[in-house]
């Protein structure tokens, strides 16, 4: 009887791989794996299995997300070689437009390098007529595709450990035995279940609803009323710790992310007069509404994902909390294609090499968390949300202004610096002493306001 190793489990010519869900995660793994092998003139077959068609519009096409790559994600991207094409970015994004019940106040990207882009996930909302349109999930697949991945247009519905290999099996293709498989399945339930049965030692991740829905409007009335600028709330409301509208070419996202989203919360937000103001006086927001969605996010790290021969990535595995699910998608994809190439396919080497990334994000999110609880006390306060107002509009105006709170803010939005940075910025005792100065000056000046216009009141009596 023969007993295969740790060390015997390594990918060699001829090795397969199965990649489950062709979304980012599984893309830029597939993407990089490929490219790493080629270092080594490593011959391997790879197959991208993926139930949905990224070519259709509407919930068949698409992966649910509000669709914001980050500057840090295009960066590294570029770094890599690829540049995402003009086609697929639906509007570059320049700043960012802070909302509250006390005023609003526009925050531009720290430099000109810091731009991001908003983008489909698959080929636009339910209803759209627009052929042209092109979405990001396509693009990453075109690429795989290329470096010589086979896309399999089929949902898997079995997974089987044998000694040497795992089976996968779809409903209308016979099983086939890879050294290799790829959970790339985001969260949906029934995925992930399957995987239970290969990586017994895997925990799920915990999720919370989020919600994201689609406004269709005329590209003039976008850029009059929301521009190349993201919109951000931070209200007042129960149970929202993050609003935003996104502006696309011919489309405006909306995304809601906090505890438990459901249609009570959603009207509530658009019937507010923040967000009413981003729109035309005329337009009707709720029934404005062709594509909608209440898709799961991953709010704490699922454990042990992976297992010998068996590795999950994205948000299956780690994601980043509340922000830049790609950028998360594309880091712990890279991890783990850089450890089946250069190290191994067992459990103790995913242990060593991957689980280390997803540990970093694991504990970035905690203080995440911590973050997001002092914007939830901001988002209650009049008188702190005054203070913030007041701070990020002299920094604008300011031509050498530090930008200490403009700049953390502008990360925290986008997600793409770690929340380690940005508390650390955030606890700068500069910044502290401009909030708390801002603070009160601000509020000083609301109460004179109002004496002033009582005094007048008086008057006029």
């Amino acid at each position: 009887m023969s007993f295969i190793t740790a060390q015997d489990m390594e990918l060699t010519d001829g090795s397969r791989i199965a990649v489950i869900g062709g979304g980012p995660a599984g893309s830029f793994f597939s993407y990089y794996v490929l490219e790493y092998a080629r270092r080594f003139d490593l011959e391997l077959e790879l197959d991208i299995f993926e139930a949905k068609d990224f070519t259709k519009v509407g919930s068949s096409g698409c992966n649910h997300c509000g669709g914001i790559i980050s500057e840090s994600l295009v960066q590294e991207l570029a770094t890599d070689g690829l540049v995402i094409p003009s086609d697929i970015i639906q509007r570059g994004i320049k700043t960012y437009t802070m909302h509250t019940e006390q005023g609003t106040r526009k925050i531009h990207a720290p430099t000109d390098e810091r731009r991001i882009a908003s983008v489909f996930r698959g080929c636009g909302p339910r209803g759209c007529l627009d052929n042209s349109l092109k979405g990001f999930d396509n693009y990453l697949l075109g690429l795989c595709q290329e470096n010589g991945a086979r896309l399999i247009l089929e949902k898997v519905t079995l997974l089987e450990r044998t000694e040497e290999g795992v089976m996968v099996g779809c409903s209308k293709s016979p099983l086939r035995k890879y050294d290799l498989v790829v959970g790339a399945v985001g969260l949906n339930p029934k995925a992930l279940e399957l995987f239970k049965g290969i990586c017994p030692s895997y925990s799920l991740p915990e999720v919370t609803r989020a919600y994201i829905s689609e406004f269709l409007m005329k590209p003039r009335d976008i850029e009059k009323k929301l521009g190349s600028s993201m919109h951000v709330f931070l209200l007042d409301l129960p149970q929202i710790t993050f609003g935003a509208l996104i502006p696309k070419y011919n489309y405006v996202t909306l995304v809601l992310l906090g505890k438990d989203i459901d249609k009570d919360i959603v009207q509530n937000f658009i019937s507010s007069k923040a967000v009413r103001s981003c729109f035309p006086e005329d337009f009707p927001v709720k029934k404005a509404l062709p594509c909608q969605c209440y898709p799961y996010i991953n709010i704490k790290q699922g454990n042990h994902p992976y297992a010998d021969r068996v590795v999950l990535i994205g948000d299956s595995a780690s994601s980043k909390l509340y922000k830049n699910g790609i950028g998360a998608a594309f880091i712990t994809a890279k991890a783990a294609a850089s450890t089946v190439i250069f190290e191994g396919i067992s459990e103790s080497h995913f242990e060593k090499y991957y689980k280390p990334k997803c540990s970093d994000l694991d504990k970035d999110n905690r203080i995440g968390k911590l973050i997001f609880w002092v914007t939830r006390i901001i988002q209650k306060s009049t008188i702190l949300k005054r203070g913030l107002l007041g701070m990020v509009g002299k920094e604008q105006a300011l031509e050498h202004s530090a930008l200490r709170m403009s700049s953390a803010l502008w990360d925290t939005f986008t997600g793409s610096a770690g929340y380690r940075n940005i508390l650390r910025r955030f606890l700068h005792p500069g910044l502290l002493f401009e909030l708390a100065k801002s603070t009160l000056v601000s509020n000083i000046s609301v109460i004179n306001r109002h004496s002033h216009e009582k005094q007048e009141d008086r008057q006029t009596l």
